[in-house]
């Protein structure tokens, strides 16, 4: 298992996901996505995966700060890019599968 953590420091889901791996003893790799965010490849990997309306935040300020109501979808899904904070976390990876949100009962599938 390779697992991956996509989230912000601050996340209490992104907290309680680093939780559940830490209590199964599964080691992670935590990606602060205020800080690095997503490589292009990583990005690409995701979003194969997963939807607009699966990624995006629409109750952070952010949102409404980068006026997201009002662009098209190609230029708000280059804004998910170049803004994490836009994004829902965690988003966790284990290869090829990926989930967004706390999601116990599919990471338990993984092992």
């Amino acid at each position: 298992m390779n697992i991956q953590i996509f989230g912000k420091v601050k996340c209490f889901d992104t907290k309680k996901a680093q939780r559940y791996f830490k209590e199964r003893r599964i080691k992670f790799q935590f990606i602060d996505l205020a800080q690095k965010g997503f490589s292009p490849g990583e990005w690409r990997s995701v979003r194969q995966k997963l939807g607009y309306e699966d990624l995006v935040d629409t109750k952070c300020r952010a949102y409404q700060e980068e006026y997201m109501d009002y662009i098209t979808r190609e230029a708000a899904e280059e804004k998910l890019f170049l803004y994490p904070e836009l994004l829902k976390t965690p988003i966790v990876r284990n290869g090829r599968e990926v989930t967004v949100g706390y999601c116990p009962e599919i990471w338990k599938s993984w092992s």
